[in-house]
C-alpha cells in the first residue's frame, strides 16, 4: 500500500493512467477532509445500496394491504415505521421508493446535462448569431419556475413516470448551458485550442475533444448540487397526481395520501419526508465537497 501511494503521489508521472490515478487520489484526499462531504457521500452510497437491495431488504411487500393494520405507529411489532391508511408497510414502501427516486434522479442526470452541455459549448464556441439565438431560448426556460414549467409540461404530456422525468429533464438544462457556456467563452481563444486548430482539427472535434472536458468539472457539480432540486421536483410532481402513479411507493405520492391524517397519524407523511429530506441533503453535502475538489484554482495538500 505505501508502494502505491507513493506511485500514485508522484510528481512525475510517467503515463497518461498513473496521472489521472494521481488525481483522482489527491482529490479523495482533499474530499476525505471533508466531513460533511464525507457524510453526504455515504448517504448517497447508502441510497444507492438501498435501492439495488430493495426486494432484500424491505421486510413486507410494499403493495400488499391489510386493512386490519392500518394506521399502526412507528414501533410496531413487524412494522418499525408504521403502516399507511391501506395497512401497507411505511418502510418497505420507503425502502422500494428509493429505486423509483433513483430512477428519476438517474435518468434527468443522464439526459439534462448532456442537453445543457451541447447547447452551452456550441453557444460559447461560435459566438455571434448562434449564441444570441441559442442564449434567448435558454433565457426563456430559465424565466419560468421550473416546477410550474414542469407542472405544465406533464399537463400536456400527461402523468406517468416517464412523462415526470422528460418534463423534468426539458425543465433542467438551462443552468447547464449556462455553465458550459461560461466556460467555453474562457478557453476558446487559449492557446493549446488554436494549436489543435492549427493541426486541422474540426470543429466537433475541438468541441468534443478539447472544449467539452474543460467544462465538465463545472457541470458535474451542479449536477450533484441539483440532484435535491430534481427530487423535490419529482416528489412534487407525485403530490399532485402529475408524477408516478398508484399504487408504486414513490415519497411524494405517499406523502399525499398521508396528509389528510397528518395531525393524528403524522408518521404515514412525515417518514417519506424524512426520507427526501436526508437524501436531498446528501447530494447537497456531497455536492459542496465536488466542488472544493474539482475547483482548478484549489492547490492539492
Amino acid at each position: 500500500m505505501a508502494g502505491l501511494r507513493v506511485w500514485l503521489m508522484d510528481p512525475n508521472p510517467t503515463s497518461r493512467r498513473q496521472a489521472r490515478l494521481g488525481q483522482f487520489w489527491l482529490g479523495w484526499l482533499r474530499l476525505r477532509r471533508n466531513p460533511l462531504a464525507v457524510s453526504g457521500l455515504v448517504i448517497v452510497g447508502l441510497l444507492l445500496v438501498v435501492a439495488a437491495f430493495a426486494p432484500v431488504i424491505a421486510p413486507h411487500d410494499p403493495l400488499a394491504q391489510d386493512l386490519s393494520r392500518r394506521l399502526l405507529p412507528p414501533g410496531t411489532p413487524g412494522n418499525l415505521l408504521g403502516t399507511d391508511d391501506f395497512g401497507r408497510d411505511i418502510l418497505s414502501r420507503i425502502i422500494t421508493g428509493s429505486r423509483i427516486t433513483l430512477y428519476i434522479v438517474g435518468l434527468v442526470a443522464v439526459t439534462a446535462p448532456f442537453l445543457g452541455l451541447l447547447i452551452g459549448t456550441v453557444s460559447g464556441y461560435f459566438g455571434g448569431w448562434t449564441d444570441a439565438v441559442l442564449m434567448r431560448i435558454t433565457d426563456i426556460f430559465l424565466a419560468f419556475p421550473r416546477l410550474i414549467l414542469a407542472l405544465a409540461l406533464v399537463a400536456v404530456l400527461g402523468p406517468g413516470i416517464e412523462n415526470a422525468v422528460l418534463a423534468i429533464a426539458l425543465t433542467a438544462w438551462p443552468p447547464y448551458a449556462r455553465v458550459a457556456r461560461a466556460e467555453t467563452l474562457t478557453v476558446r481563444n487559449s492557446d493549446y485550442i488554436a494549436a489543435v486548430r492549427l493541426q486541422g482539427a474540426g470543429v466537433p472535434r475541438i468541441i468534443l475533444g478539447h472544449v467539452v472536458p474543460t467544462c465538465l468539472p463545472s457541470v458535474i457539480i451542479r449536477v450533484t448540487l441539483d440532484m435535491a432540486g430534481v427530487i423535490l421536483i419529482a416528489a412534487g410532481l407525485g403530490f399532485l397526481g402529475l408524477g408516478v402513479q398508484p399504487p408504486l411507493p414513490e415519497w411524494g405520492l405517499m406523502i399525499s395520501s398521508g396528509r389528510k391524517y397528518l395531525f393524528e397519524q403524522w408518521w404515514v407523511s412525515t417518514m417519506p419526508g424524512l426520507a427526501i429530506f436526508i437524501v436531498s441533503l446528501g447530494f447537497n453535502l456531497l455536492g459542496d465537497g465536488l466542488r472544493d475538489v474539482l475547483d482548478p484554482k484549489s492547490a492539492p495538500k
